[in-house]
């Protein structure tokens, strides 16, 4: 079987990234395969199983973006040559930083030594680049100051990389999908994304934003106008399915060459070459997915990067309590199949109660639903509501009165508390479902060991979601922190290079956002600053390297 690769050398790529010429031709040679829009007609690409060699085949990306979120768009919009410099008139809080950054103000944060600059700095992030972009974008905001950025962000084309980025939906992930009547956690300006502020998006919409939050339609609508203001279109594709990620490997015979993409055992990869023995050396990645069209159908793809980068978030697989009868159809993980309920009335009448599991905002955001809609609650969750590490301890009350409501209806009407204060809410603290019975029946034991059988009309489980990496090897489970465990956002996130985002165990695999534990948007920015640095470095090596440079 004759294999189908591109055999564009890395050194090539860089020699030409500066040449609009090429990068036309990069995105054209793309476009033949993914169309501009899911009503064009899309070209399959060649598999694989080809039995010729294209005559003219595409050229292997530099980089491969999968997910079209704020992580996505962001690191697009840095790719693209959008580079921040320290505004002249800006002066930082932190008078160290300034310092700092004041010795290099004619180089841009990205041809700056970011280990240098976020050396003591600290924030609500575990990442030191995620704190240091944060805190140039919204200086002191922890401490309730609205400072302006100290930054000025200006486009030199001749920094673009190619790049495109692939998304299931519209720009803007998951934000789409989500409850369009809550309010967002994080005020509008901390959702925006650099350049273009949410106000002056706003502005153009005839919007008068009346609260620092904001619902999450609108913050879906701004990313989704971020990306074509900000001339972006070109490097996204809708509508994109990704089955596989895996690596390529070339195999060396001398002068010849032939590629395979295959299982390979450790020990061939560790093997070098001695006399005519063959090595095998892990080369580009490779992208399979397809492509959904207007009338329903799939048109398959085959791409080659250099790099790629997962921004996929951790929306995809809601979690689950593994307990018996949790896949009854009346067992729900989904607060918009909640809404969905409700909204089709088979809720109405019912006397039995609505369970909700879970002690986190979601699960609060589903109390709300059921109380402003008249539905009697049966609310379980496992921590006390003295556990100083329940969400609603750290959200101020003047600016979230919704959220401390309920925490006030799990701390007065728990089922150990004697009130009437909310009487179609009872809370139980300190409990775990342990199963679900086919006449909606749960029953439910307490931190002591008690037991309780209690009825309801439907079950909500909302206690967060996992990033479902079905497309990597073992399911990226290899790349976490802990490599026996699945990648989760809290307990077991992607593990990276703090400076680069590059995968400590998987060199030329990059993650960002809450896949390394960055679960709000002004943190996930880090993550395209880390990444545009580490390739814009290497593209600044290779460049030497070609030219004979120093």
């Amino acid at each position: 079987m004759t294999v189908w690769c591109c055999r564009c050398s890395l050194a090539s790529h860089f020699r030409n990234y500066c040449s609009p010429e090429t990068e036309g031709h990069l995105l054209n040679s793309l476009v033949q395969y993914l169309g501009d829009s899911v009503g064009t007609n899309v070209k399959t690409m060649p598999s694989l199983e080809e039995t010729t060699l294209p005559v003219d085949p595409p050229l292997t990306l530099p980089m491969v973006v999968i997910g079209n979120g704020p992580s996505g768009i962001c690191l697009s919009y840095m790719l693209s040559g959008y580079r921040p410099y320290l505004s002249p008139e800006a002066e930082h809080p932190n008078p160290i930083l300034h310092r700092k950054l004041k010795e290099a103000r004619h180089l841009s944060i990205v041809d700056q030594e970011l280990e240098y600059l976020s050396e003591g700095l600290e924030g609500r992030s575990s990442n030191p680049v995620a704190v240091l972009f944060d805190t140039l974008l919204h200086p002191d905001a922890d401490f309730d100051f609205d400072y302006s950025p100290v930054l000025q962000w200006k486009l030199e084309p001749h920094h673009y990389i190619p790049h495109i980025v692939l998304g299931k939906g519209l720009p803007g992930g998951a934000w789409h999908a989500m409850e369009g009547s809550m309010l967002t956690i994080s005020f509008g300006d901390w959702m925006e994304l650099p350049g273009y502020t949410f106000k002056d998006w706003a502005a153009t919409k005839r919007r008068n934003i009346k609260c620092d939050r904001v619902l999450p339609e609108e913050v879906a609508n701004y990313y989704k106008h971020y990306v074509k203001v900000m001339g972006l279109q070109k490097n996204f594709r809708e509508n994109t399915y990704i089955t596989s990620v895996s690596k390529l490997y070339r195999e060396q015979h001398g002068e010849a060459e032939s590629q395979v993409n295959e299982e390979v055992s450790t020990q061939h990869l560790q093997i070098e070459e001695q006399g005519g023995q063959t090595t095998l050396i892990k080369k580009n990645w490779e992208i399979r997915g397809y492509q959904r069209a207007a009338d329903g159908s799939h048109v398959s793809f085959c791409l080659f990067a250099e790099n790629v980068a997962v921004a996929t978030g951790t929306f995809d697989a809601p979690g689950r309590l593994q307990v018996e009868g949790e896949d009854f159809p009346f067992v729900l993980h989904s607060i918009s199949d909640f809404g969905a309920a409700i909204s089709q009335g088979m809720l109405h009448g019912k006397t039995d109660p609505v369970l909700i599991v879970g002690g986190g905002l979601t699960a609060a955001d589903a109390v709300l639903c059921a109380y402003n809609n008249n539905i009697p609650i049966i609310h379980a969750f496992r921590r006390r509501v003295t556990d100083p590490n329940l969400i609603f301890k750290q959200l101020p009350k003047k600016l979230y009165p919704e959220y401390h409501k309920v925490y006030q209806m799990m701390c007065t009407q728990s089922v150990a508390v004697d009130s009437n204060l909310y009487p179609t809410y009872t809370s139980f603290p300190e409990h775990r479902v342990l199963s679900f019975q086919s006449d909606m029946k749960c029953v439910l034991q307490s931190a002591s060991g008690f037991k309780k059988i209690l009825k309801f009309s439907v079950a909500l489980v909302l206690i967060g979601s996992h990033p479902d990496l079905f497309f990597l090897k073992d399911q990226g489970q290899g790349i976490g922190h802990n490599t026996n465990e699945p990648i989760t956002c809290k307990g077991n996130p992607i593990e990276i290079d703090p400076y680069t985002y590059e995968c400590t165990k998987e060199p030329n695999l990059f993650a960002v956002g809450p896949l390394v534990g960055d679960n709000f948007v002004r943190f996930l920015k880090g993550g395209a600053l880390g990444i545009t640095r580490h390739l814009a470095t290497k593209r600044k090596k290779q460049h030497q390297l070609i030219g004979g440079g120093d």
